[in-house]
């Protein structure tokens, strides 16, 4: 079985609160935009597409990056899920 094709579908809030987290711990850390797609291995377009909400990460982008900036993922997750929710 293939994958669906179209586009994503909008990111909801919890996505939302995921990108605006890892801006909060980018901006903690002193990490350009540049440099975490360079440590991260992904482009910096796909990178900011995310960051900006347009489109949701995936498990996997998360992960790496909470690795690079040496954030806690569970931690962030559970920011993000309280973000979510009062919004």
């Amino acid at each position: 079985m293939g994958m669906p094709s179209g586009s994503q579908p909008e990111p909801g809030p919890f996505a939302m609160a995921i990108a605006s987290e890892l801006r909060s711990a980018m901006a903690r850390h002193m990490v350009s935009g540049a440099e975490l797609a360079r440590k991260t291995g992904r482009s910096q377009s796909y990178l900011s597409k995310r960051l900006r909400a347009e489109s949701s990460f995936t498990a996997n982008d998360v992960e790496d990056i909470c690795r690079v900036l040496g954030e806690d993922l569970e931690a962030l997750l559970v920011a993000a899920a309280r973000a979510s929710r009062r919004r």
